[in-house]
């Protein structure tokens, strides 16, 4: 396939073009020297995440030398994604052993990126939706006032609402795509065609971030460079990634998301999720987590029925095999089959006065969702 032009290497001249590009897109570089573990997890990130944290000039990285080469058998771990505390197990290990600032690891196509912040002789993990709203904050805060009044951010529906009140804050637009990150992709395009809006960050809860327009998918390499240039930026500050995190629960309320998988596997497992699927939505659940549902959204007919007043409007996303819940608190749940496992995946969002009671309720509402699938023959 060579010989015959199929398939090409890509040159040294379109790989440095994407370097300039991911270094285009820096924030607020500082001189803040941070010390960072790496684990590319045994996949592609290693060159080009290393490169640009390398002309950055202020990190310092140590990498998993376990998981430093492309291995498609990932011997070091049974799933090699960055969500899992098993996978950045050996990052941890070496943040405490070496005393680095946090650890950083980007999945095996380096498209997600997952990181964790040392504190003394602990490593806290930061989520994917916390991460979105850290990335949030730090965008809007510098480039808000670069990008002109239209600019607006992306997020997937089953990702947390905590961005609302930052969006708010900053006066930039929010919109909601269904799950996938082509979804993103595809309104980036759509403001190019119409010059209706500026992007300025998309993300997804499942590890994935975009702050530029030149890649139409979620780039853990851009990813990388923002998470460890904000990192900098707040120890100059004095403050840890976690520890400005808390001070935007602070400002905004104590937002929590969780998610729930349940695996069924085979023809059996497939009919099974479709009968719940089928259940929910023909039975709209009155409440879920002790509080009553206010509305109901399906992406599959396409109506969305506010419970309270019965009235209905049509969805402005296209059609998918999902069904979103609003409760009365503002808490939402989301239910949709996997696209890529065969999975049944229920997503929570939730808002309360402290981190614990905002758990107590993520953990009140799973135990409802898994009694009243277990009712479900």
């Amino acid at each position: 396939y060579l010989d015959n032009g199929m398939i090409s290497y890509i040159d040294d001249e379109t790989i440095e073009s994407y370097y300039q590009m991911i270094d285009g897109l820096r924030i607020a570089p500082t001189d803040e020297r941070l010390h960072i573990v790496y684990s590319p997890l045994n996949g592609t990130g290693n060159v080009p995440v290393r490169e640009m944290l390398k002309r950055m000039g202020n990190i310092d990285v140590d990498v998993v030398a376990e998981q430093e080469m492309p291995d498609g058998h990932f011997p070091t771990c049974p799933d090699p994604n960055p969500e899992i505390r098993e996978a950045m197990k050996l990052a941890i290990e070496k943040t405490i052993a070496t005393g680095a600032d946090m650890c950083v690891a980007t999945d095996p196509d380096c498209d997600r990126i997952g990181a964790g912040v040392r504190q003394g002789d602990t490593v806290t993990l930061i989520s994917g939706n916390d991460m979105g709203v850290l990335l949030l904050d730090y965008v809007c805060s510098h480039r808000k006032a670069q990008k002109g009044e239209n600019g607006v951010v992306v997020k997937t529906i089953v990702s947390t609402e905590m961005i609302t009140p930052i969006c708010r804050a900053y006066g930039v637009g929010k919109i909601d795509v269904l799950t996938g990150f082509k979804y993103i992709g595809e309104q980036i395009k759509g403001f190019e065609e119409t010059g209706s809006h500026t992007y300025l960050f998309g993300f997804e809860e499942s590890y994935g971030y975009l702050s530029g327009t030149s890649v139409r998918d979620k780039d853990a390499v851009n990813a990388a460079v923002l998470v460890c240039e904000m990192a900098a930026n707040y120890k100059e500050k004095g403050m840890t990634l976690y520890e400005a995190l808390l001070k935007l629960y602070e400002k905004y309320g104590y937002y929590r998301d969780g998610v729930k998988s349940m695996t069924m596997k085979g023809l059996e497992g497939m009919a099974r999720i479709q009968r719940i699927m089928k259940t929910f939505r023909e039975n709209t659940p009155q409440e879920l987590g002790g509080y009553k549902v206010v509305m109901a959204k399906d992406y599959q007919t396409q109506v969305f029925r506010n419970l309270e007043t019965g009235e209905e409007s049509g969805s402005p996303l296209p059609v998918s095999d999902v069904l979103h819940y609003t409760l009365e608190d503002g808490t939402w749940v989301c239910i949709r089959p996997s696209g890529t496992e065969p999975k049944l995946k229920f997503y929570i969002g939730v808002k309360a006065d402290g981190l614990q009671a905002a758990q107590d309720k993520v953990d009140a509402l799973d135990a409802d969702i898994e009694a009243k699938v277990a009712e479900i023959a």
